[in-house]
């Protein structure tokens, strides 16, 4: 039995939820899963996991040795790196997430210049809209957007974005301009699912006014919204870095900046809590000011 990899199995089925799923992270049969976690469980001669139709549980045992597990699977992650001289020179690959506006608009752009830059190294950049989880998904660096939970994680601050009401000049040739929060009533609303809770706007500082939405049409993208108020649907909210460009040429008009919540701050962040790679170093060193500036660019007066 490969100790380590049904480590990684356990970890993974305890972190997914249940055996079906980590098999679908792991593109592994499912058959093949269960039966590394019982070869583990009979070579430990303990029950690891409470099988039920709710769902895995974890027995005392269980509990502890997932700890373990975690720890074992970072060190030798770690001492992998070191082999591979990862601390020795800029070298290997880097695990990097981002929003995926974001990561189209801007970290793709500037990870371009960074691969010209720094030939050994190479990047799996990862777009997703959701809080990847560091270790469990390998992940070196992230670009996250919001407040920062309390963590072990290292951040630096590239700048922030503004949660901005918009729309096309053309519909507001037709049906006016909102003034305040209350006017959105009678206004049609294109609602981006991604951007808060549904059918509802939170407005001011201290995003106090909750405002009641009338959703013309509701989408699962930001790039989808953002199209249907260009083509005159409605409003949407959106943040202020995905229509910099179409507000600065007059495609989209913002309103109601006076009632916008306070701005979101944008950063890099990696795990702090462990040696440090050149290869990350030299990302971070590069990328940090490049999206600082970017992000400065598209600032909206």
């Amino acid at each position: 039995m490969d100790r380590l990899e049904a480590m990684t199995v356990l970890v993974k089925a305890v972190e997914a939820g249940s055996l079906s799923a980590a098999a679908r992270q792991l593109g592994t049969p499912l058959p093949t899963v269960s039966r590394k976690i019982s070869e583990l469980e009979a070579y430990l001669n303990t029950s690891l996991l409470i099988r039920s139709r709710a769902g895995l549980t974890l027995t005392e045992a269980g509990h502890s040795f997932v700890a373990a597990a975690r720890s074992i699977l970072v060190d030798v992650t770690e001492a992998e790196r070191a082999a591979s001289g990862e601390y020795t020179a800029p070298t290997g690959e880097l695990v990097v997430t981002a929003p995926i506006v974001f990561g189209r608009l801007h970290m793709l752009p500037v990870i371009t210049d960074f691969l010209a830059a720094y030939p050994d190294v190479s990047v799996r950049l990862v777009q997703s809209d959701r809080i990847a989880h560091f270790i469990e998904e390998h992940i070196d660096v992230a670009l996250r957007i919001g407040d920062l939970p309390d963590s072990e994680l290292t951040a630096t601050r590239l700048g922030e974005v503004r949660r901005v009401v918009c729309g096309a000049p053309d519909y507001f040739k037709r049906h006016g301009a909102p003034k305040t929060p209350g006017d959105l009533a009678r206004h049609a609303i294109v609602e981006a699912q991604a951007m808060g809770e549904p059918g509802v706007w939170r407005l001011g500082r201290d995003e106090d006014r909750a405002v009641g939405l009338h959703s013309r049409l509701v989408v699962n993208t930001s790039e989808a919204a953002i199209d249907a108020a260009v083509a005159g649907v409605g409003l949407t909210r959106i943040l202020s870095y995905q229509v910099a460009d179409r507000v600065k040429e007059k495609i989209l008009k913002i309103v109601l900046a006076g009632f916008e919540p306070k701005p979101w701050p944008v950063h890099l962040v990696y795990r702090g809590n462990v040696r440090v790679p050149l290869k990350l170093r030299a990302f971070m060193d590069f990328t940090a000011p490049r999206l600082r500036q970017r992000l400065g660019n598209a600032r909206l007066s």
